[in-house]
């Protein structure tokens, strides 16, 4: 009887935007907070009013933390097809790893308390052969995707026992 092979929908999986959505919230309380506590305040005359309007606003500073985990969470992803597994990350110089699923042998699930509460988790995948494991850190729904991944693994021909 000839083997059916069952192709599955490439599944994409990206960081989860919940702790960046956060923290673009602390930040904005921070400076709305930075500017409501510097209107009224009597300033010395020795500070002239440009640099006062730099003080009130250095809190925006802050932006940069969750803008740069906006950028990281949205420029790095891995598919999953139903024989290989695609890690893809960066933007001007790209970096792509795949990895054949017969190749895998062990899916570990890592979640902190905080993590545990929203539901994410980081994913470890290691390989055959390989001296250096893949953790794709923060998704949702880790145990589910782990799962999927070693069912795949142990369905692909060729896998070692």
């Amino acid at each position: 009887m000839p083997e059916v092979i069952i192709r599955l929908h490439p599944l994409v999986i990206r960081p989860t935007m919940k702790f960046v959505y956060m923290g673009y919230a602390a930040v904005l309380l921070i400076v709305l907070a930075s500017i409501a506590a510097t209107i009224g305040v009597e300033w010395p005359p020795s500070i002239p009013p440009s640099l006062r309007i730099w003080i009130a606003c250095l809190p925006a500073l802050l932006l940069l933390w969750p803008v740069k985990r906006h950028l990281r969470n949205r420029l790095t992803r891995i598919t999953i097809l139903d024989d290989r597994l695609r890690y893809e990350t960066g933007l001007l110089s790209r970096t792509t790893r795949t990895i054949l699923v017969s190749r895998v042998q062990d899916v570990t699930v890592h979640q902190r308390f905080g993590q545990r509460l929203f539901g994410v988790g980081d994913l470890s995948i290691e390989t055959a052969g390989e001296g250096s494991g893949l953790t794709i850190p923060e998704i949702e729904q880790p145990q589910e995707i782990a799962d999927r991944i070693n069912a795949l693994s142990e369905r692909r021909p060729g896998k070692d026992p």
